[in-house]
Formats: C-alpha cells, structure tokens, sequence
C-alpha cells in the first residue's frame, strides 16, 4: 500500500476511534440519572482536597530527589521505585560546525550521520 494511502486509512481509524468513543460516553452518560450524578460529584468533592495535598507533595519531592540525584552524579534506588541519573548530553551548534567544516573539510570525519524519525501529525487546512 501506497504511504498516502497508508496515512489516509489511518486518518479514518483515528477517527472511527473518537466516533466510537463518542458513543460510548453518550450510552454511559444516558445511564446515569441525576441522582448518580449528584453522588459521583460528592464523592469527587470529598476525595479531590486530599488527593490534591497528594500530588503536590508528591510533586515537591520528585524536584528534591531529583536536585538530589543531580548533586550525587548516580542513580539511587529505592524499594520501588528508581531515580536514574544520566549525565547532560552535550549539544553543539551544528550550522556553525557545517560553516567552519567549509574552511577546515578535515573536521567532516568526526561527523556520524543521524537516525532519522518520522512523527504524524494534522494536515494543515489550507488558507
């Protein structure tokens, strides 16, 4: 199959996927009479300020391990779970590397080709 055609069917799968996902919550949502609305919404009342307080802890101790992990330079395991230590990538500005690669050819050696991606994404309407 043609990759056009390949993305076209996917384009239909992703979209049978939302109108079928549509249905789904149109069936569930014509279940729930308003008194079961009225109680799911309690209930989410009463539990939402202490998973709140939760994820905000939670959240401020994953930037304190993570400051940590960063200062000891190696991953520290805990019963559970992991924090990985990976040391920064180091980055360079490639155009100016390809310019002066112009004057200096010699430099081209050290250069490794890279993997390529492909990511999908939305058709832009025309304008």
């Amino acid at each position: 199959m043609i990759t056009k055609l390949k993305l076209d069917r996917l384009a239909e799968l992703k979209a049978e996927r939302v109108l079928l996902m549509s249905k789904k919550q149109e069936l569930m949502d014509s279940v729930l009479t308003p008194e079961i609305c009225t109680q799911l919404e309690a209930i989410d009342e009463e539990f939402s300020p202490g998973i709140g307080a939760i994820t905000s802890k939670a959240a401020e101790l994953e930037v304190r391990i993570k400051e940590e992990v960063i200062v000891h330079k190696e991953t520290i395991k805990g019963s559970q779970l992991q924090a990985c230590y990976s040391k920064g990538v180091r980055k360079w500005d490639l155009d100016k590397l390809d310019g002066y690669a112009v004057a200096h050819p010699e430099i081209n050696q050290f250069k490794k080709p890279a993997k390529p991606s492909v990511s999908i994404r939305k058709v832009a309407a025309e304008k």
